[in-house]
């Protein structure tokens, strides 16, 4: 008896364990790997106001990824396809981000990849 409650401990410490990597998120369409962790990293933190999102930039040929952040003079921050910050386009005290964007030549397409669906 002492084995099959050691056992069922066991397994669920495991799953406790295993629980906050084996987080799944709906996301709108297929991302990098690198992309998809920083979403889950997002998922795991406290809910922010307004809610976390993730928007697919295509542009010039290129596809970037834009983070919102968290309420108040927050930057928002783009990275490439490889997750190297980019940019802060927008955000921080003044709203106007960091200002080390790069000058895109196009317009920019923008689509929703993902939304944080607590509140």
């Amino acid at each position: 008896m002492k084995s099959v409650k050691a056992l069922l401990l066991t397994f669920g410490l495991a799953g406790l364990l295993a629980g906050p990597s084996c987080l799944q998120i709906e996301l709108n369409e297929e991302v990098p790997a690198c992309i998809e962790h920083m979403i889950k990293q997002r998922r795991r933190a406290a809910v922010q106001n307004p809610p976390a999102e993730v928007w697919k930039w295509e542009v010039d040929g290129r596809v970037y990824y834009y983070f919102t952040g968290d309420c108040c003079d927050q930057f928002n921050e783009l990275y490439d396809s490889e997750c190297n910050y980019v940019c802060a386009p927008d955000g921080g005290v003044g709203g106007q981000g960091d200002g080390q964007c790069p000058v895109f030549g196009g317009p920019i397409e923008k689509s929703l990849i993902w939304q944080d669906p607590r509140k």
